[in-house]
């Protein structure tokens, strides 16, 4: 560790719920159009995991003498692509997102238009599409031993941050 400090690491894809940036842009892409053209990496796997999971998995690694100094990979219990992802999220609110796949919208410009369409500035989209092109799946469930517990699927997350968004919004 730094400094003869323990370090635990907790590694997530995804993580839903506000403050994420990956969610913001799920939610604004739902939010602002009626239909997606989407490049080939939209069908990369993912494994998404709700924001109080993330919380869970902190709070339960800060005691346990076996957490320190290790690295764990924390997800929730499905894994989806980004397309999934986008398409589910527009069910639970109630929308349809139809898409066309397009093969030739290259990394460059998939960040211009992602930074068009929401609130995220390019430089952050490109690093965000450059990573979307990796698969991070969970494929060490050690987490799980050391804090015990099930994750909250996808379309529960997804609720979850609607309603704390929708709670945090003055009326």
């Amino acid at each position: 560790g730094v400094g003869g400090v323990p370090v635990t690491a907790l590694r997530a894809a995804i993580i839903v719920g506000p403050g994420s940036i990956s969610w913001e842009i799920v939610r604004q892409l739902v939010d602002h159009l009626p239909a997606m053209v989407t490049p080939t990496w939209v069908n990369t796997r993912t494994q998404p995991i709700a924001l109080p999971d993330v919380v869970r998995y902190l709070v339960g690694v800060l005691e346990p003498e076996d957490a320190r100094g290790r690295v764990f990979e924390i997800g929730g219990p499905d894994v989806l692509r980004y397309i999934d992802m986008l398409q589910r999220a527009a069910k639970v609110q109630g929308k349809r997102l139809p898409n066309v796949s397009v093969p030739l919208l290259t990394p460059g410009l998939s960040s211009g238009w992602l930074a068009l369409v929401t609130d995220v500035d390019l430089a952050t989209a490109r690093n965000l599409v450059d990573s979307m092109i990796n698969e991070v799946i969970v494929h060490d469930h050690s987490i799980e031993q050391v804090v015990p517990g099930p994750t909250i699927g996808y379309e529960d997350a997804v609720r979850l941050a609607l309603a704390d968004r929708a709670a945090a919004r003055p009326s």
